[in-house]
């Protein structure tokens, strides 16, 4: 990392960067070609969970290549500056590397989901078994990720 004061590398200020974002943007190879989407998530025990439908452009892609890039931001405040090139951005933000695995296993999409709500509310939920049965679940056991904080 080019400024190295801005680095996050406590791994409990990385997860805490993680559990305060509300978005996780996926990253992926389709044939060659890059292709992002931004999606809902949980984090617990080093894995990211996504949920999703159980056909799609996204889940085509994983099963020929599941090597993902991840990214999550919060704290994003602009910070405006006199000049033009004086204005910059408050932040933090971690961008990792993993690996995706699919399931259709209810009971692992049910956990999944239960993982994915927690991030966002208390439970407990109700998770609609015909839901359930339309719903693929995304696992990303997280390989190694770094943070950057910029704070102004």
């Amino acid at each position: 990392m080019r400024k190295a004061e801005r680095e996050i590398k406590d791994p409990v200020e990385l997860e805490n960067v993680i559990r305060r974002a509300e978005v996780c943007r996926l990253a992926m190879v389709d044939d060659g070609e890059p292709y992002i989407v931004p999606l809902n998530f949980g984090y617990r025990d080093g894995s990211l969970y996504f949920h999703c439908a159980r056909e799609g452009r996204k889940l085509d892609i994983l099963r020929e290549n599941p090597k993902v890039c991840f990214e999550l931001e919060t704290d994003v405040h602009l910070v405006k500056g006199e000049k033009a090139c004086q204005w910059s951005t408050s932040f933090e933000s971690v961008i990792g590397w993993g690996t995706a695995a699919i399931s259709l296993d209810e009971k692992e999409i049910r956990e999944g989901l239960e993982v994915l709500m927690s991030h966002y509310t208390e439970g407990p939920y109700d998770l609609d078994p015909r839901s359930l049965s339309l719903t693929a679940l995304i696992k990303v056991k997280v390989e190694r990720m770094t943070g950057k904080r910029s704070k102004r």
